[in-house]
């Protein structure tokens, strides 16, 4: 079942900001569980919520696989922006880490594991494929609904 068939009547709800949809409540969300959205006819989203509670919304199309899946796809991190401490003689970290790297979330595709940047769209695991990013959504949380910026195109 999509969201979409989950959320109330739009009566019951407050009405969403101009140029932005209300999508479903936070609460019908589990943490690093995709839900899939339509958005209009046939704009199809995935929608995430991080465990620092942020809500994402991506493409659920998987540009590799041809299929609206990513909503089943494995979300978790990757080590990006490996930037090296300056060289001469700087002290390491406590950690004793000679690298600074930058976790973001992602979304692994469920057919050929392909990984995006829940943030930004980008490929961050290609599997030996040509780079294929997909599109995002800004994202608000408003009195527990899910707000996604959307305006259907005509």
């Amino acid at each position: 079942m999509t969201i979409a068939e989950q959320t109330a009547p739009a009566a019951e709800t407050t009405a969403a900001p101009r140029g932005w949809v209300r999508v479903c409540r936070v609460t019908d969300l589990e943490v690093e569980r995709g839900r899939a959205a339509l958005l209009g006819r046939d704009t199809q989203i995935a929608l995430f919520l991080l465990a620092d509670g942020t809500v994402r919304a991506v493409s659920n199309y998987d540009p590799y696989g041809h299929a609206n899946v990513l909503s089943r796809g494995i979300v978790g991190t990757k080590s990006l922006g490996n930037t090296p401490q300056p060289s001469g003689n700087t002290a390491l970290s406590d950690s004793g880490n000679e690298e600074s790297r930058e976790e973001v979330p992602t979304i692994a595709s469920p057919l050929h594991k392909q990984a995006w940047d829940l943030r930004t769209g980008m490929v961050v695991e290609t599997q030996g494929k040509d780079p294929l990013d997909i599109p995002v959504w800004p994202v608000a949380v408003r009195d527990g609904d899910v707000l996604v910026k959307w305006e259907e195109r005509r």
